[in-house]
């Protein structure tokens, strides 16, 4: 099948018995034109399917006022209201994003940034996957001086910029709550410790046990992808550990959820026998029976903070290279899940 011939500005200007000149302009909404002539312009336009070859424009420009964001997964709440928050300001200041998943998959994240490098993208903002332990597939960019921003899972890199919240300091909060009611033998639920946000929290558990005298045992830790199925399988891992912890502390809410509401079916008591806190401040930690205490993490500041800094580089006003690192606040939301009397265990 041969392919639709695409129509120019000349079968516009042919149409319309105008000079090319005056719809090139009309296209750029040059004020030397009327209103009336852009006005037939844009329909005629619209009637026979013309795009605006921003290639073209592109290749004198060397912009193509596109960029890159590359994100683990496009299903979780956070990283929509992430995005979100980047689309506002890329908008606003006439950006268009291109947005790829990696599906917690290096491979994929690989080909995403060649995808993006051979899209001639002005800037890239990522999140990397879970497996990711090499960031060598983003050197191209970094030789090219084509700025790049890590968020939320972030790696050190001196010419790349991160924006994050203290990982640490927030796993250390939600944990030392979990003590404060009285709860010892908290299990802990995360992800594989590579990514920084992983490795940051698990520190932050450690250092709160440590900090009230309570040891640290291996076999509280449980490793999953942090999905709600998975926490499903821990629930079943956590009923058969002898005695019963009283407390789960869980490196998101979805998982959390997952691993409550198995517990609960179980006949298991939250928070009365089994106290809980998540991670993210996710809608579903409302919704579900106790309501779920958590950390409040801002995604829509952080997307916006990682495209304003992105486009304040790219527009000469301010250089990424001028601050590594983004700390953004988080805060501990204390909810019905981890809050309460104890019972007393002989």
């Amino acid at each position: 099948m041969s392919k639709a011939k695409e129509i120019t500005i000349y079968d516009l200007a042919r149409q319309l018995n105008i000079s090319s000149a005056t719809v090139s302009r009309a296209l750029k909404d040059d004020p030397v034109v009327s209103k009336k002539t852009k006005k037939r312009i844009a329909e005629l336009a619209e009637e026979m399917g013309y795009r605006s070859n921003n290639f073209a424009r592109n290749l004198r420009t060397q912009r193509t006022n596109t960029i890159g964001v590359i994100v683990p997964r496009l299903n979780s709440y956070f990283m929509s209201t992430v995005i979100a928050g980047m689309e506002s300001i890329a908008n606003s200041e006439g950006y268009n994003l291109i947005i790829s998943q990696s599906s917690e998959s290096a491979q994929k994240e690989m080909a995403s940034a060649k995808t993006m490098f051979n899209n001639r993208v002005d800037g890239l903002l990522v999140s990397l996957a879970y497996d990711t332990d090499s960031i060598s597939h983003f050197e191209a960019f970094i030789k090219k001086n084509i700025p790049l921003i890590f968020f939320d899972r972030v790696d050190d890199h001196d010419l790349c910029t991160s924006v994050l919240i203290n990982n640490r300091k927030a796993a250390y909060e939600a944990t030392t709550h979990l003590i404060s009611q009285g709860r010892k033998r908290i299990v802990y639920i995360t992800a594989t410790p590579k990514r920084n946000v992983y490795v940051d929290r698990l520190q932050g558990y450690k250092a709160a046990l440590a900090d009230q005298h309570i040891d640290f045992r291996e076999d509280y830790v449980l490793i999953s992808n942090l999905s709600q199925e998975s926490g499903v399988e821990a629930a079943a891992v956590i009923r058969q550990m002898k005695p019963l912890p009283d407390a789960v502390f869980v490196a998101n809410d979805n998982c959390a959820v997952g691993c409550m509401v198995a517990l609960k079916q179980a006949g298991i008591r939250i928070p009365q026998d089994i106290a809980f806190a998540g991670f993210n401040n996710d809608p579903v930690s409302t919704v579900v029976e106790p309501n779920l205490t958590t950390i409040n993490y801002p995604g829509y500041e952080m997307g916006q903070v990682a495209a304003r800094n992105l486009i304040n580089h790219l527009s000469g006003a301010s250089s990424i290279h001028s601050t590594n690192t983004i700390i953004l606040r988080s805060e501990l939301v204390i909810r019905e899940s981890s809050v309460g009397s104890k019972p007393n265990v002989s």
